[in-house]
């Protein structure tokens, strides 16, 4: 069934900025980047607002209460179902579904599951986009409203299961932290500080990466980037991988179990640490090796870096505008406290228990997300 004939595609659009009477009104207006941040399905509020002059003064129009908010430029394909009557700016093309036609939750899991190939219809030169023609042309599968209401239910049901599991995730991740600040804030002022070069195994900290990582080389050597460090961890699943002869080229980046990887470069001061299924792995140029001395565990030394003071340093050394980056000879003055190693042993036990459980949530999760993803199949295949 052709999309345009059980919902209507709004364009949004946006008021001059410059004017102060157009802005600050009681009408949400949304941007893609308020869709980036979203953790649900549904949107409540934006942190802007027109006023009815503005809203007048644009092409855009407020969407209904259970529209599908799509962006289609910068990036194509963020999606959002608005609790309240909302606006959004030009880059979305919306959905206004026909009740007694359409499901709008069902739309919404539909638009997710053909996420990628939507992004391949969006065309130009300078950034991609989906035109209203082109989103007008999308055909999809209409069965009944009722089973419609069922397919959507049964995917919000195990996506609802997904996000407890990635919020527990979340909550152990902070209980590190947590138990960092309990244990050593009071030595953080009782410790004298050293800096970070003499806190490390000698000649670690390095950005000598590969440059030319060359093809993708199935079995080879992974690779670390910027991009697959998050929250304390490397995103192994996602690695890349290169032909061993390249990443023998580059001795000097490669890593050991228990190492700290810093990017050094657009996200710096993310941190990660290096399990033991990644050691000898490489890095690409934009991170930083970090191995912890004699006197320093890999667990405090990553907490500490992770610590609210230490990203502050950070960020305060930081160097662009655009281009953000801290210096190595920077990075080697971060002031590091050393407390006791018997009291860091005892805080990695601690951790390590931690950590053990978060490995079996994301275990779950895991399976959670390969049960969605068929669920998904299913569900627009007409096998659910």
């Amino acid at each position: 069934m052709p999309l345009v004939k059980v919902a209507r595609v709004v364009s949004g659009g946006t008021p001059k900025t410059a004017v102060a009477e157009y802005w600050g009104g009681d009408i949400p207006w949304a941007t893609p980047k308020d869709l980036s941040s979203l953790k649900a399905v549904e949107i409540h509020s934006t942190p802007r607002g027109l006023t009815p002059a503005g809203l007048k003064a644009s092409s855009a129009e407020v969407l209904p209460t259970n529209s599908v908010l799509f962006s289609s430029r910068a990036p194509i394909g963020l999606l959002a179902i608005n609790s309240v009557p909302m606006a959004t700016n030009q880059g979305f093309k919306s959905f206004v579904p026909d009740p007694t036609q359409l499901e709008a939750r069902y739309l919404y899991r539909w638009l997710e599951y053909n996420r990628k190939w939507l992004q391949s219809l969006g065309v130009g030169a300078t950034f991609k986009e989906v035109s209203k023609a082109t989103v007008s042309r999308i055909e999809l599968p209409l069965p009944s409203v009722a089973e419609q209401r069922r397919i959507a239910a049964i995917l919000d049901k195990t996506d609802e299961l997904r996000a407890k599991r990635r919020k527990a995730i979340a909550h152990l991740d902070a209980l590190n932290q947590s138990i960092f600040h309990s244990m050593f804030e009071k030595t953080q002022h009782q410790t004298s500080s050293i800096e970070l070069a003499d806190a490390v195994a000698p000649g670690t900290i390095v950005t000598y990466g590969i440059v030319q990582a060359g093809e993708e080389f199935p079995g080879g050597v992974p690779y670390i980037r910027t991009g697959d460090l998050s929250d304390g961890r490397i995103a192994s699943e996602k690695l890349r991988r290169t032909d061993p002869v390249i990443a023998s080229k580059f001795e000097r980046s490669r890593v050991s179990a228990d190492d700290i990887v810093m990017s050094i470069r657009a996200t710096v001061g993310t941190v990660a640490q290096v399990p033991p299924a990644l050691d000898g792995a490489n890095l690409t140029q934009g991170t930083a090796r970090i191995a912890p001395g004699p006197d320093m565990t890999s667990s405090y030394l990553l907490e500490y870096l992770r610590a609210e003071p230490t990203q502050r340093w950070i960020q305060r050394n930081v160097k662009g505008a655009t281009f953000k980056e801290i210096t190595l000879e920077r990075l080697r003055r971060l002031p590091v406290t050393t407390p006791p190693l018997e009291l860091q042993q005892t805080f990695a036990t601690r951790i390590a228990a931690v950590e053990r459980l978060k490995e079996t949530h994301r275990k779950h999760l895991a399976e959670l997300d390969a049960l969605f993803a068929s669920l998904q199949s299913r569900a627009f295949k007409g096998e659910l």
